[in-house]
């Protein structure tokens, strides 16, 4: 999933020729900021003489409106698991049969028939990982393996804390740590979470997309976080330790989809089949720090990506726990709650 500093290339649309040897012309990616390789991107360009223009946001539900909006020139998007099965919903994709494609022989079993598309019409794997939080241990040396550090922490963490700017994965840790399950339309046991976060919010120093930036900088010495943003911020600050919470903690898989009406559609569909290279997935892998859903892509990743703890997961974790997307009723009371929370 992943962080908020943007990379501001300006897409646009022009004309492109292809061939079965060669593209030209331009592809515009709409991506999470700081997530795409800067290695793996120019591989491409020189491969099929295709310029790419890289464009960035900091959440699925600011992606969609974007792509709602329309006319936005972008050929590629990276939604997460939910939002592919939204947009393919909403008829914002298009049906580019990734899995007729020569390289589609390379993704792991396990990521074909995932719920959010099944068999693979739509999207390929891009990364996955697991949303939890950090923890400075020369700050906090206590247990770190549970979400009271985000809603009832010790003294030590008041003021320190940076929550993620999201209304998902906000509410549904509170939902995990009250006990109660996801997509909850009970308005009794949604009153509680409101309470919680109400309660809580005061020990918050920030609620920010920007979680690297925030733990490196040593403005807060906890964050909610993705762990491969998580891995990134100790490989600057060591003492950070990545948290699998006994309660429970999300897990989510982005997505490479390409949007209905592309300009450059031919090209998308090179780069998804590119992106379904071992080699190339692995130069994201090494550079975002999450695993990608590609078979053979270890060989080229990065030692330490094979051992880090904050993507191999100690066998006392808890499965991550995969969201569904939740009933338009339920969107809605979770909407009234956020509104309250940031008011």
């Amino acid at each position: 999933m992943k962080t908020v500093l943007r990379l501001l290339a300006t897409a646009s649309v022009v004309a492109f020729a292809s061939s079965a040897a060669m593209a030209a012309g331009e592809l515009n990616i709409y991506n999470w900021g700081n997530y795409t390789s800067p290695e793996m991107i120019k591989k491409f360009e020189e491969k099929y003489d295709v310029k790419v223009n890289l464009d960035g946001y900091d959440s699925n539900e600011a992606m969609l409106a974007k792509v709602k909006a329309g006319d936005t020139g972008y050929d590629i998007v990276v939604p997460g698991d939910y939002m592919i099965k939204v947009m393919i919903g909403d008829g914002l994709l298009e049906e580019v049969k990734p899995n007729t494609m020569e390289n589609f022989k390379n993704v792991d079993p396990k990521w074909v028939d995932v719920w959010w598309d099944p068999g693979r019409n739509y999207s390929i794997p891009y990364q996955w990982g697991t949303t939890s939080f950090t923890v400075d241990t020369a700050v906090y040396d206590g247990e770190i393996d549970t979400l009271a550090l985000l809603f009832n922490p010790p003294e030590v963490l008041k003021g320190r804390i940076n929550m993620l700017n999201d209304m998902n994965d906000v509410i549904n840790a509170g939902l995990r740590y009250l006990g109660y399950g996801r997509c909850n339309g009970n308005q009794e046991e949604l009153r509680e979470v409101l309470a919680l976060l109400t309660k809580a919010k005061p020990d918050w120093r920030t609620m920010d997309y920007a979680i690297i930036e925030k733990l490196t900088s040593g403005d807060v010495d906890m964050s909610q976080s993705w762990n491969g943003a998580a891995m990134r911020a100790r490989a600057q600050r060591p003492t950070l330790k990545y948290a699998y919470p006994k309660e429970g903690f999300t897990g989510w898989m982005d997505n490479v989809a390409v949007l209905k009406g592309a300009p450059n559609l031919e090209n998308a569909k090179l780069f998804i089949n590119f992106m379904m290279d071992p080699e190339n997935a692995a130069m994201t892998s090494n550079f975002a720090r999450y695993a990608n859903g590609i078979l053979g892509s270890d060989e080229f990743m990065d030692p330490e990506m094979l051992s880090a703890p904050e993507i191999v997961m100690p066998a006392s974790a808890p499965a991550p726990d995969f969201v569904t997307p939740c009933p338009q009723e339920v969107v809605d009371l979770y909407n009234k709650i956020w509104t309250q929370l940031k008011q």
